[in-house]
């Protein structure tokens, strides 16, 4: 099974869309990507998550890098781990390099792969983790009723977007853009400066009041 020959939307444009829209269409829409120290980082940890297979400790199951989907809302990816206890709870767990931000995109995924895991195992998954590999702790993440639903709207938005061939405008915020890997392709400067001139040009050929 593959994303191409089914159109199913990797699990990490969730994540993605979530910081950025524009960023998002880029990558999935035009195949741009460019790595900077973030990103590197970020890859190295999957790579390193991923080359472990199974562990079992204590009656704790704990699979890496499992393949899932999700055929009802058209979403396909990998879990970093995933951990079977002995009560039966099954527990996914994203790997992430950095400390957590005030963003959601990292909570958005996290859902999504659980949403996933629930379609394929038929198993109610309440909760999840984040690893902050940077703090080296565990955030727990309730998989909600609004993160549910944020889930499925961001499917439904990234699918409409990407069919509607239309590059989204940069967000208008000074933290994301410095810290984008696609900065210098996406160029939000320039992109907001248009919005810009536009303006000014409407204003400044605003007809007189009688």
């Amino acid at each position: 099974m593959t994303t191409q020959d089914e159109g199913l939307i990797p699990l990490s444009a969730l994540n993605q869309y979530s910081y950025c829209p524009r960023r998002c269409y880029l990558i999935h829409a035009e195949g741009e990507f460019v790595d900077n120290v973030h990103t590197l980082r970020g890859t190295h940890e999957h790579e390193r998550v991923d080359q472990q297979r199974h562990e079992v400790s204590a009656g704790l199951r704990v699979e890496y890098g499992l393949p899932v989907w999700s055929r009802r809302l058209g979403l396909s990816g990998k879990c970093d781990a995933v951990e079977h206890h002995p009560d039966g709870t099954i527990y996914p767990v994203e790997y992430k390099h950095g400390k957590r931000r005030k963003w959601s995109n990292d909570d958005l995924q996290l859902a999504a792969q659980a949403l996933c895991l629930e379609e394929i195992l038929g198993v109610a998954i309440p909760k999840g983790a984040i690893y902050h590999q940077q703090s080296r702790r565990r955030r727990e993440v309730e998989i909600d009723d609004a993160l549910r639903q944020a889930v499925e709207t961001a499917a439904r938005e990234i699918r409409q977007m990407l069919a509607g061939g239309q590059l989204p405008p940069p967000v208008d915020d000074t933290l994301r853009c410095p810290e984008c890997s696609l900065r210098d392709i996406c160029q939000p400067e320039l992109a907001r400066a248009g919005k810009k001139l536009v303006a000014l040009r409407a204003a400044l050929f605003e007809p007189e009041e009688e």
